[in-house]
């Protein structure tokens, strides 16, 4: 039995002889020879060893068979652009915010060579870092000045970090909240060496219990926006308005986490009115921080802007460093202002997806379901929502292309698993393809994969 086995073994196709095969070859167009190279590694190195138990190995084919779907799942799990027919505009498994082409063509152009990331030029000598990209987001949002690093949850960091370190900071029980990925805003707080003083209750809390709360101990008030999360009922919170008068009397600032970053009202869109950057200011907060990759359209950032004392104090904390952003960063960045300041934000993708109408969805759908003729598939309406811990309980009205199929689960599996992945969404027994968030000129991509995948089910 021993001596058959490992005649069987050494029959093994070698390595080199797998990657010869045509179905192995066509990865390398693909995927790195290396990742090929070590697919193929292990998978012979498990049969080798399930021969033990079993007493016999799989024929060459299935081994390719096998080598292909390894290199193909490594691939589904390594970053590839992939069709969002979700309807989750801003979806955080999905980078947030797409990027405009040409701010990542001008971003290349720049960043491909050397740059002068903090140089003065004219001086022959190290410059201030963003310069440029600070004056330019603080005339945007009306601040006297700005700052930025490399996520929201760094700039709120930094600023509890720079102005209340081993102090008291007062916020609200019911802005205490947990955000993506498992991170607690208290937590964060904690991290920054910052005293936590809790006022109020989950759903109410009134200016009395932050005059209470403020003593000489005191470094902040601290307020954090309901980006990701809605109390309803019995409640009550304090304005942003409110919370400035009073910080104003105590000589403390008020440091606002707005999160999502609008920067110009949302109910021209036909959501509910989102509290923009510029509002904040000037309701009177000291600082207001919000992410880069949300409802501003760009790439991951943490913003804060405001009174220019307060970022000149967070400019020179140390940590700083440690969290700063990179030179690709800045200058996609600083595209995405100069859309704003050029009055032109609302032809950003985030924005153009918000906007589209009803009408021209419906026209799209009837379009695919025509040219996918002999498939099953029916225009359903339905609702977007805006995601990425933005905007909770709003929806946008949608149309997409539906699929009734007896798994529906392992059909959704297969447009995952599909080239490149197509993601929709399960409701009710059907699977969507949410039309807002798939891209016009992805239709006759998304017309190829159904007509693919679809045909394979037959």
């Amino acid at each position: 039995m021993n001596e058959e086995l490992n005649k069987i073994l050494r029959d093994l196709p070698s390595v080199e002889e797998l990657l010869e095969e045509p179905a192995v070859a066509s990865l390398s167009f693909r995927f790195p020879r290396a990742s090929i190279v070590d697919s193929i590694r292990k998978i012979l190195q498990e049969i080798r060893e399930e021969s033990f138990l079993s007493a016999s190995v799989p024929d060459k084919m299935s081994i390719v068979e096998n080598i292909v779907r390894r290199v193909e799942k490594e691939r589904a799990n390594s970053g590839v652009p992939i069709i969002n027919a979700t309807g989750t505009i801003l979806h955080t498994n999905y980078g947030r915010a797409p990027l405009p082409k040409r701010t990542l063509k001008k971003a290349a152009e720049r960043c491909s060579g050397y740059v002068n990331v903090e140089s003065d030029l004219e001086k022959g000598e190290r410059g201030d870092r963003m310069k440029s990209l600070r004056k330019k987001i603080a005339l945007a949002c009306g601040a006297e000045d700005a700052l930025v690093v490399n996520n929201n949850s760094a700039a709120v960091l930094l600023a509890l970090m720079a102005i209340s370190n081993h102090k008291e900071t007062v916020v609200s029980r019911g802005e205490l909240v947990q955000i993506g990925g498992g991170f607690r805003v208290p937590e964060i707080i904690e991290q920054g060496g910052v005293i936590l003083k809790e006022i109020g209750t989950t759903n109410q809390t009134y200016i009395e219990d932050y005059e209470k709360a403020v003593t000489e101990k005191t470094a902040m008030l601290f307020k954090v926006a309901p980006s990701n999360f809605e109390i309803v009922g019995f409640t009550h919170s304090v304005s942003v308005k409110e919370l400035a008068a009073l910080a104003q009397e105590k000589h403390i600032p008020l440091v606002f986490d707005l999160g999502s970053g609008a920067m110009f009202d949302t109910e021209r869109f036909g959501l509910r009115h989102e509290l923009t950057v510029s509002e904040a200011l000037k309701d009177g907060c000291d600082l207001v921080c919000f992410s880069g990759d949300k409802l501003l359209g760009g790439c991951q950032a943490g913003i804060i802007v405001g009174r220019k004392e307060l970022i000149e104090l967070l400019a020179k904390h140390p940590l700083l460093r440690i969290i700063r952003q990179d030179k690709i960063a800045e200058a996609i960045l600083t595209d995405i202002i100069d859309s704003y300041l050029d009055g032109k934000g609302e032809e950003l993708p985030v924005w153009e997806l918000i906007r589209t109408n009803v009408e021209t969805l419906k026209k799209r759908a009837d379009d695919i379901i025509k040219r996918c003729s002999d498939i099953p598939l029916y225009t359903a309406e339905c609702a977007s929502v805006i995601g990425g811990g933005s905007m909770p309980n709003q929806t946008l009205p949608s149309v997409a292309v539906s699929i009734k199929y007896d798994d529906t689960d392992e059909l959704a599996k297969e447009f995952r698993l599909s080239y490149p992945p197509v993601v929709g969404r399960i409701e009710k027994g059907h699977l969507l393809f949410d039309l807002r968030t798939v891209f016009p000129e992805q239709d006759e991509i998304l017309v190829q994969t159904i007509t693919t995948v679809m045909k394979e089910r037959k």
